[in-house]
């Protein structure tokens, strides 16, 4: 089937929006949550990209449920289309072996989806967004489960407001070993703890799995945090619209619709 969608994912702090032409994704969009005229408009520039195309549609996912009904209105003012919702319209790519699958993330299982697509193999996907998660999946392309820790942001906001003294630091990767002022010292703690947590859970997964599997970034912060690093084969920053518009196909193809 031809892959003409226009994609959603719905953030805790950002929405992004995509289309997939012919199944080639073009440009995407990214806007906070808190400017609803922007997403709006980047929703209706999206959906000109496949309006009239051949199974166009407009598929979304999302891990902040209150902010799903807005995105609807959105979607049927500039399109007049129904939002199809991936984990309840439709079914996910791959199966999830946690122990509770309804609740684990869409996004953590879309991400490894359309790892293990490319890959094809066990696979590790770090997604450094609001939070940082760390998830793995098996030979097969079952999602295992992972790890989720609070993301770069959400640290350094921490340290300032939970403390009498430590100033508000702009995240960037720490160029000199040793963190010779208060900002220089927070930006070693946090990237190097994000980056030492992320090495310790992929050796304990490579153990489990008896191999070493292939980690892929994405996420807002991925750049800053992983780029020529050699534990990481990858980043990409569209992992999730892949997995929207995997399991869209997917489904289709499965129920021959």
């Amino acid at each position: 089937m031809e892959v003409n969608l226009t994609v959603v994912n719905v953030g805790n702090s950002r929405l992004a929006v995509g289309s997939f032409v012919a199944g080639e994704l073009g440009a995407v969009a990214r806007v906070p949550l808190d400017t609803p005229d922007a997403w709006t408009e980047q929703i209706g520039e999206a959906w000109l990209s496949v309006q009239g195309r051949e199974n166009e549609a407009v598929v979304a996912a999302s891990v902040n449920p209150e902010m799903n009904g807005a995105v609807e209105r959105a979607v049927q003012d500039v399109a007049n289309r129904r939002v199809v919702w991936i984990g309840k319209d439709i079914e996910l790519p791959i199966p999830v072996a946690t122990d509770e699958p309804e609740r684990t993330g869409v996004d953590r299982v879309l991400n490894l989806a359309a790892a293990f697509e490319q890959m094809g193999k066990a696979c590790v996907v770090v997604d450094a967004g609001t939070a940082v998660t760390v998830d793995c999946c098996d030979d097969t392309g079952k999602f295992l489960g992972g790890a989720i820790s609070p993301g770069v942001r959400m640290q350094l906001d921490a340290l300032h407001e939970r403390t009498a003294a430590l100033p508000a630091v702009r995240f960037a990767a720490p160029t000199d070993p040793f963190g010779r002022t208060t900002q220089q010292a927070i930006l070693h703690g946090v990237y190097h703890g994000i980056r030492g947590m992320v090495k310790e859970l992929v050796e304990n997964y490579a153990t489990e799995l008896g191999q070493w599997p292939d980690v892929i970034a994405t996420g807002g912060d991925a750049a800053a945090l992983f780029t020529d690093w050699e534990l990481v084969h990858a980043i990409a920053p569209n992992l999730t619209l892949y997995g929207i518009a995997l399991a869209y196909t997917n489904h289709h193809i499965k129920h021959g619709t």
